[in-house]
């Protein structure tokens, strides 16, 4: 299996770079050619796989993940030859909700020779809403966007590039469709008991949505997309989306009365038997928002993941805006976190070829850990590693994984005390051992700045192999801190416990 982890270099260097959503519904590719910084889409790939649909008691049916893995299958036909890096693949609410998706993420990563994330709602909405806005340009116009899944629907209200709300609601086309259409039948006593649930999901955002207000509300993916074509088609609209527009295409349900019966022009056949819980959130969204008109996005979240792979070589890596704010939310001593990132940087400079951490993403999680190894102080000093593991576990971090998220709070949670100590999230065995190295690495520099002296860097060597670790300090370094050699020693314990050897002279 391959690492959950991205090999990255912070130069931009690939020509053609690929983004694929794993959606509840349909399983999405795109393919896209940079060139001078740009991006142009050059093929799109689509399968509608209702991952959703297999999802019962929290657990993904052996037929759901049987057609998400075929799919997968030919797409990796196209991405077989792309380098780790270029290509993103991106899980949402049914891989979220699955107890077993690190079962199907497994079998999907040795298909495809790239890793999988999962990625939290909040998370989804913010890369829809950098599709939309990367496509749409509203100027200095505020935006609603709205995006129907097969499982959530996301929103967000936002101004050009940035995000000021995001939301993601548990409730899907898919979903939807279980609940109040799973024979297909269509009145409208079932429909309206979809409009009302969804209303009442929406109450939970309602408030703070109106409060904030818009000037262009913006839909995207498949169920507004459809809407949106049915519309055009019908010519019941030259402003897109209307209350109105929505009473015709619900006439035309229930004139229906079954999805297989229904036949609208702009309407694929793929969609007939989500579209009726589709048009069902999509209407409780206009009435519960007021919305008098809404656009259509080609955007979403594949153009979203697109941009934020190339923002991940740039200077516009979210993830770094993220470690800055919570740097000061916190009120974190970021001279001693500077130190200590440094020193950790040092360390894994020495040792990354024998234990294998080459990729930049171990730079990555070893700097943003000793950036943020002390987040949890201002709860309870004794246990401020538990608190922190706790924050970066829990907290809304934009830009990154649930697996990036997970691996840094476990980073956290062992720089002091037991080095066994774990998080409910399951790794790899591959992950977990780069993990444990890393850790080990955080854990020394830590120690070596425990006397917390501005500007005061040790001067060290380290040699390691499969179990052990030796540093080698100048002599007059450590013989004039006693406490830091009690801490190395101490340190040595700790790490035998767990199976690693630490010698240091």
């Amino acid at each position: 299996m391959q690492s959950l982890f991205l090999q990255q270099s912070h130069d931009f260097p690939f020509e053609k770079i690929a983004a694929i959503d794993l959606g509840s519904n349909s399983f999405h590719m795109v393919i896209a050619q940079v060139t001078h910084g740009q991006l142009r889409i050059t093929s799109e790939f689509g399968e509608k796989v209702q991952l959703a649909a297999g999802l019962r008691n929290g657990i993904l049916d052996d037929e759901s993940q049987k057609r998400g893995l075929d799919c997968l299958a030919q797409f990796a036909q196209v991405i077989e030859d792309m380098p780790t890096g270029s290509v993103r693949v991106v899980g949402t609410n049914a891989l979220r909700a699955a107890k077993n998706r690190y079962d199907f993420i497994g079998k999907a990563m040795d298909i495809m020779s790239h890793p999988v994330e999962i990625i939290a709602g909040r998370e989804e909405a913010r890369l829809i809403y950098v599709g939309v806005s990367k496509t749409m340009d509203h100027g200095e116009l505020k935006r609603l966007v709205v995006d129907i899944g097969g499982g959530s629907t996301e929103f967000i209200i936002g101004q050009q590039l940035e995000p000021i709300l995001t939301e993601s609601l548990h409730m899907g086309c898919v979903s939807f469709r279980q609940r109040f259409f799973e024979d297909g039948t269509i009145t409208k006593s079932n429909f309206q008991k979809a409009v009302t649930a969804a209303r009442l999901e929406l109450l939970s955002i309602q408030d703070d949505y109106l409060d904030e207000q818009w000037d262009v509300a913006i839909g995207s993916s498949g169920t507004i997309k459809a809407v949106f074509n049915i519309i055009k088609e019908n010519n019941w609209s030259k402003k897109g989306i209307t209350p109105k527009a929505l009473k015709q295409i619900q006439k035309a349900l229930f004139e229906a009365g079954h999805a297989d019966n229904i036949d609208l022009p702009g309407l694929k056949p793929e969609r007939k038997n989500t579209f009726a819980a589709g048009m069902a959130i999509l209407t409780a969204v206009f009435e519960c928002f007021d919305i008098k008109q809404m656009d259509f996005s080609a955007g979403a979240l594949r153009e979203g993941v697109l941009y934020d792979i190339m923002g991940r070589y740039a200077e516009s890596d979210i993830r770094e805006r993220t470690v800055n704010y919570m740097l000061n939310q916190y009120y974190i001593d970021t001279e001693q976190a500077k130190l200590v990132t440094h020193t950790a940087l040092s360390a894994l400079e020495q040792v990354k070829g024998v234990w294998k951490l080459n990729s930049i993403s171990s730079e990555d999680l070893l700097r943003w850990a000793g950036l943020l190894h002390e987040v949890g102080v201002g709860i309870s000093h004794s246990r401020y590693h538990k608190h922190g593991a706790y924050i970066i576990s829990e907290s809304d971090m934009p830009g990154f994984s649930q697996q990036e998220q997970q691996a840094l709070a476990n980073l956290i949670l062992r720089h002091r005390r037991k080095l066994t100590q774990s998080l409910e999230y399951k790794f790899t065995k591959s992950d977990q051992q780069d993990l444990d190295r890393l850790t080990i690495l955080l854990r020394l520099s830590i120690l070596m700045h425990n006397d917390r002296k501005e500007g005061d860097m040790p001067m060290f060597t380290l040699e390691a192999d499969d179990k052990s670790i030796h540093a080698e300090f100048l002599p007059e370094w450590l013989e004039s801190r006693p406490l830091t050699l009690a801490n190395l020693q101490r340190e040595a314990e700790y790490l035998a416990s767990a199976g690693y050897i630490l010698t240091f002279s």
